[in-house]
């Protein structure tokens, strides 16, 4: 089974393209929903009550990641010591799950998976792809597409303060697709691109 990492910046349209792929055969990989599972590992949740008290918790009992990421995002000074700690905390738990979906996707007989995780290069995943693909989309459209989602500037800043330069990113990339206009012009990238990696007869 191939597996293909998704690189880009915020809110650059990965999870379109991660959807697209998936429409043609693809399985996915999704780092954020494996991230849910382990914020609700009570190990993980001792550690990061012990950490930041219960004030990061929610009625629930469970984590509230909104409250978690004020803290690991936020203007303090101690934000980044904090990141660097849930990071490091979690990372390991969330590549665990993710191995072991790749691994159930390999057996069910699925030719390629989608990567999608915000921090692939930054904790080292992209030595389990074969090819790394990069969404790219303009600031401004980027912005709108954050602000639509309910973010802040700061917010947006922060969050890709806490990730690679996309230069960098870029640079690391197999290829490149345009995700700045219509569904359809993405879509035609994105199923060009899978015919290379998958030949085979004519897609959806």
């Amino acid at each position: 089974m191939r597996i293909i990492g998704l690189l880009g910046g915020v809110a650059s349209g990965k999870t379109v393209v991660a959807e697209e792929l998936a429409r043609l055969g693809a399985g996915i990989l999704d780092a954020d929903l494996a991230g849910h599972q382990v914020l609700r590992m009570p190990h993980i949740q001792e550690a990061i009550r012990a950490r930041w008290g219960q004030e990061v918790f929610g009625p629930d009992g469970q984590v509230d990641r909104a409250r978690l990421a004020q803290r690991v995002f936020g203007p303090s000074p101690q934000a980044d010591a904090d990141r660097l700690y849930l990071q490091a905390l979690t990372h390991p738990e969330i590549g665990q799950l993710l191995r072991q979906q790749a691994q159930a996707l390999a057996e069910q007989g699925c030719p390629a998976a989608v990567l999608d995780a915000p921090l692939l290069l930054e904790v080292g995943w992209d030595r389990w792809c074969d090819k790394l693909v990069f969404v790219d989309a303009p600031w401004e459209v980027r912005r709108a597409r954050a602000l639509a989602r309910g973010w802040t500037d700061e917010q947006l800043a922060a969050r890709e303060a806490a990730q690679w330069p996309l230069d960098k990113k870029r640079l690391r990339a197999d290829i490149i697709i345009d995700n700045s206009g219509s569904l359809e012009h993405t879509r035609r990238q994105v199923l060009q691109f899978w015919q290379s990696l998958i030949p085979g007869p004519a897609y959806p």
